[in-house]
């Protein structure tokens, strides 16, 4: 096996997002970022002694998906609320 390529790693993006990453992607609060953790709605891990929770990257894109989803069936429905 030949040796691992250095700074590999780094230059992919992270894997694992902290509620502030998804904070700042969705715009919301802590209140709501940790909501939609607790509840399960995202789909998220504690991790540490802390308990520190982190949300894989593909799980936000996926739930990001699914609001889109929801949302244009709703459109389509007639069911939209503003």
């Amino acid at each position: 096996m030949g040796k691992p390529i250095h700074g590999t790693i780094s230059n992919m993006p992270p894997r694992f997002l902290t509620l502030a990453d998804v904070m700042e992607t969705l715009n919301i609060s802590s209140a709501q970022a940790y909501s939609l953790v607790r509840t399960g709605e995202l789909p998220a891990i504690q991790v540490g002694g802390r308990g520190q929770w982190r949300v894989e990257a593909t799980e936000l894109e996926s739930y990001i998906a699914r609001l889109y989803k929801e949302n244009l069936d709703r459109v389509s429905q007639g069911t939209l609320e503003d």
